[in-house]
């Protein structure tokens, strides 16, 4: 399916920074509560995420990577998720969460 630049410019990727994460031991699949700071515009947003496989709670504080932020908070097992963070399945399905290199700060928005 093709879409104009101009439906592609509604989706609101940001850039972000992972202050803090943990086990969601209630999700039904294995995933993380993670809470990304998204800069001062945004500020502080949290989600749950099915990145087991390849990070753990340890690793993900202080990564950068990539949320959309305009898909409408989302009730997991109890807990809001606020945002996706975006990732691409590995081969055997496991999530590698997309990340932004060079750095860059905090809340801009993925052209």
């Amino acid at each position: 399916m093709i879409i104009s630049y101009q439906e592609f410019e509604n989706v609101d990727f940001r850039s972000g920074t992972v202050v803090k994460a943990e086990p969601f031991h209630r999700a039904k699949k294995p995933a993380y509560k993670v809470w990304v700071d998204f800069g001062l515009e945004i500020g502080i947003k949290q989600t749950s995420a099915q990145v087991t496989v390849h990070y753990t709670p340890e690793s993900l504080v202080g990564r950068q990577v990539v949320g959309c932020m305009n898909l409408g908070d989302k009730n997991i097992a109890g807990f809001t998720s606020e945002f996706l963070l975006v990732g691409f399945p590995d081969n055997n399905g496991a999530i590698c969460l997309v990340s932004v290199d060079p750095a860059v700060p905090n809340g801009k928005k993925m052209f």
